[in-house]
């Protein structure tokens, strides 16, 4: 699992991601919320809660390439299917691009979990 992830970036640039992943997110939970509280048609809807359970997934850095990877090929899709303004999908289909290839970084679920672990030597 370690190697879908480039590096579990810590500091400033860990930061950013938590950034990255809390804009995209949140982004992805308002704005499938309220096309599904809409009331659309039915095959509009599974895609909606599938980028929703996402978005949730992104938001605390679980399985993120993986989500990011689902909300960039759902939201493309979103583009061409639902009707109204593109471009919120072409921004969170590029962000959730982004966070499929870059990673979660190192305050994540997926740091803890596949992270490189760290064994201490006893010395007596």
């Amino acid at each position: 699992m370690q190697r879908l992830f480039s590096t579990f970036a810590n500091g400033w640039p860990g930061v950013g991601l938590i950034l990255l992943r809390g804009l995209t997110g949140i982004g992805l939970l308002h704005c499938d919320i309220l096309q599904i509280a809409g009331k659309p048609a039915l095959g509009a809807i599974v895609p909606q809660l599938i980028a929703t359970g996402a978005g949730i997934f992104l938001l605390v850095g679980l399985w993120t390439p993986v989500a990011g990877t689902l909300v960039t090929m759902l939201e493309v899709w979103m583009i061409f299917v639902v009707a109204g303004d593109p471009w919120v999908s072409i921004m969170l289909a590029t962000l959730g691009a982004a966070l499929a290839m870059i990673g979660p970084g190192a305050w994540s679920i997926d740091a803890q979990l596949f992270g490189r672990k760290r064994f201490e030597t006893r010395q007596y």
